[in-house]
């Protein structure tokens, strides 16, 4: 045998430990993958088996080998302007801010993963507000520490910026050899965190305007999605606006809310 390949039963552990641990629900169908992913950690740690791993795993009182586990088995895959008809309607929530003579917006992005998100986020609101509302603020997290680097490092090649208008490219990106590094001016709004979105209640005290959790609920199960949206639930303002994944659905779940269209949502006013 392999010295690294992984038993049915160790996968079992690590299955209900990233379950415990993140709300990650890893089916069956994923032992291959986590193999090859986490045979790297065993060369990293000079380990020989899957049960050394673990056995790794249970005595360290650090708690940084599962952020190394979560980072290797999370799937960081985003674009810039994914499912563009949520920034449209964003365009218009902003807009409606400023006609209101609102001074400050306030957006968490859930689920930032390698940055693509929260800088089209930042992108979205600055050029719908025009410089009329003086106080912006975007807060980006992640469970993975790895995609948070790569947010933080706001460098992308040509090919990441495909979906970018040629305009906003060139007012909110600057050319450095073959990568493109994320203006000051797109980066001020923003503030990186890291957060595990099954530890709960959550830090933040918002309120939020809007809240963007797109394409991270699928790994869910139904306690796990009932965690985070009443935690959205409760930092949103009244008739703020929860946004999910075009494939996500909260039907059952979002007590409270109502749907405006599919995947976007709406805290009553009371």
């Amino acid at each position: 045998m392999n010295n690294t390949e992984i038993k049915a039963q160790h996968y079992e552990e690590i299955r209900q430990l990233v379950y415990n641990k993140a709300g990650i629900a890893l089916g069956e169908s994923r032992q291959a993958l986590v193999q090859a992913r986490l045979s790297k950690r065993l060369r990293a740690l000079s380990l020989n088996e899957f049960e050394e791993y673990i056995d790794y795993l249970r005595h360290d009182e650090s708690g940084e080998e599962i952020v190394e586990l979560l980072d290797v088995i999370s799937t960081n895959f985003t674009s810039f302007f994914r499912e563009e008809r949520h920034f449209q309607l964003l365009t218009e929530i902003v807009q409606k801010a400023v006609a209101s003579k609102s001074r400050q917006f306030r957006l968490w992005c859930a689920a930032a993963a390698t940055g693509e998100e929260p800088y089209t986020l930042s992108m979205v609101i600055q050029e719908a507000a025009e410089g009329r509302i003086p106080d912006i603020k975007i807060l980006a997290t992640d469970i993975s520490t790895r995609a948070l680097r790569a947010c933080q490092a706001g460098r992308y090649d040509e090919a990441r910026l495909k979906t970018v208008p040629e305009s906003s490219r060139r007012r909110w990106f600057r050319k450095d050899d073959d990568e493109y590094v994320a203006m000051p001016e797109l980066r001020a709004p923003l503030r990186f965190s890291r957060l595990n979105l099954m530890e709960v209640p959550y830090p933040m005290k918002g309120p939020f305007d809007v809240i963007f959790c797109r394409n991270v609920m699928i790994y869910f199960d139904k306690e796990g999605r009932t965690k985070f949206v009443q935690q959205a639930l409760r930092l949103l303002a009244p008739g703020g606006i929860l946004v999910v994944g075009s494939s996500e659905s909260l039907a059952g779940i979002a007590v409270g809310m109502e749907t405006l269209m599919p995947s976007v949502y709406r805290k009553g006013m009371a």
